[in-house]
């Protein structure tokens, strides 16, 4: 007799390496047993998929926690409240605390804290800075770090590395992907006088595109004389989409769901300070880009830059407002409308969110809906029609850049390691995060 699975998704439509169709997915032990017909299979527990969609756990590979030191933005638990709502089934959370994550003590202090409140897996960046490079090759190997990041623009505490030599300094000690924050410091740092007081709209010129270009560019260039794997971050421009399209060998490449989504200057005009985040919202033609780079595959990853500041702090007149804004709640759903609207097809949208992360990260056991693997499953209602409200967010900061947007498609289900973590906009499983693992450090 066919021993029982712990939990059976009977009878949606999954969405895997094998295409699309009807089938069950049964799981044992955290990780996925069979997909198939289960029909004449028992469970301890069922979830009934009919109508509904199943993906590959979502991962969310670039969001800001804000744990420690700047908590009254958000923590470790409430962001990863937000993103079990949205459907997120693993984040990556970013260096950029206080203090930075930096060392082994503070990459130690962020797991401890993250342990049994956390309600996705996760994994943390170590920063890389001038004063730890020589280290970065012993600290990007310890468990629970997804790998190095760096600033090239502007940052917290020491955190900026704006220099070629200090680009250098950093990739000659590591071994596994490095991942950039590309925007040239010179350049923003001659740009500053042009912000005007008040007026957002002046954010893309202060932070323009040639900032962005003119760091690509220097990063590709410092990585191909070193032989070393490169991801950049947050791409928002039409000419770094074609420069990287070049240079695929060595470089992968992010794109977020708001600059797929929010144009200049309307949603500056229209959020003001909501619409301000680093790099900046640019103009539909560098959107375009963006489409063009998701369309012939040159994007990896959708990452959500999820980087909350209180509505209070967005109040201050630019350019005293902070750039970030939330977005782990609202990735999906944002997303999942570009495939209702014809835009992006599921199946892309898969490889972005899921398929994509594995492949630059090398997570291991993470990223793909198959025998032996975790079993992290998004289940989603492709046909429900929601609209996004600042009151739904479960972020600390208690809004979306997104209000009011009406959106086909929603998470309905949030599996973790065969835990079902979210049904129906609550949280029925919480602060079963556990650490994840890669391929590289295993």
């Amino acid at each position: 007799m066919q021993k029982p699975f712990d939990l059976i998704v009977r009878g949606g439509e999954v969405v895997n390496h094998a295409g699309r169709g009807i089938a069950d997915v049964g799981v044992r032990d955290g990780k996925i047993a069979f997909v198939g017909d289960l029909a004449q299979a028992s469970a301890g527990e069922t979830i009934d998929a009919a109508g509904l969609t199943v993906l590959p756990g979502v991962i969310d590979t670039q969001v800001h926690f804000r744990e420690p030191g700047l908590e009254w933005k958000e923590d470790l638990e409430t962001g990863s409240r937000a993103a079990v709502l949205g459907g997120v089934t693993t984040v990556f959370e970013m260096p950029n605390t206080e203090p930075n994550t930096t060392d082994a003590d503070t990459l130690a202090d962020k797991l401890a804290r993250a342990k049994g409140r956390m309600h996705t897996d996760h994994a943390f960046y170590m920063g890389g800075t001038h004063e730890n490079a020589a280290y970065l090759g012993e600290l990007e190997r310890l468990p629970g770090c997804c790998g190095v990041k760096v600033f090239m623009g502007a940052s917290t505490g020491t955190l900026l590395v704006q220099d070629d030599a200090g680009v250098a300094d950093v990739l000659k000690h590591v071994n596994r992907r490095a991942t950039f924050h590309s925007e040239d410091e010179y350049r923003l740092a001659e740009r500053r006088s042009l912000a005007r007081t008040g007026d957002w709209t002046s954010h893309p010129e202060v932070r323009d595109a040639r900032a962005a270009m003119q760091s690509t560019e220097r990063l590709v260039r410092i990585a191909r004389e070193l032989g070393k794997r490169i991801h950049v971050l947050h791409v928002t421009t039409a000419e770094e989409i074609a420069f990287l399209a070049a240079h695929k060998d060595l470089a992968t490449v992010e794109v977020t769901p708001q600059h797929l989504t929010l144009t200049a200057p309307e949603a500056y005009e229209r959020l003001k300070a909501l619409a301000q985040m680093n790099p900046p919202i640019r103009s539909a033609e560098h959107q375009a880009g963006l489409w063009w780079g998701v369309q012939q595959g040159v994007a990896d990853v959708l990452g959500s830059d999820h980087a909350p500041h209180t509505l209070e702090e967005k109040a201050r007149p630019y350019p005293a407002s902070p750039s970030g804004m939330p977005g782990v709640q609202t990735l999906v759903p944002v997303m999942l409308n570009h495939v209702a609207e014809g835009r992006l097809t599921l199946e892309r949208f898969v490889d972005l969110t899921s398929a994509g992360a594995q492949r630059v990260f090398n997570i291991a056991g993470k990223g793909r809906m198959a025998e032996g693997w975790d079993a992290d499953l998004t289940i989603v209602d492709l046909k429900a029609k929601r609209t996004l409200r600042h009151a739904d967010m479960a972020t600390r900061s208690g809004w979306t850049p997104f209000d009011g947007m009406e959106v086909t498609g929603w998470p309905t289900a949030t599996i973790v390691r065969g835990r079902a973590v979210m049904r129906d906009d609550e949280v029925i499983a919480p602060h079963l995060g556990e650490p994840v693992r890669f391929q590289e450090t295993l």
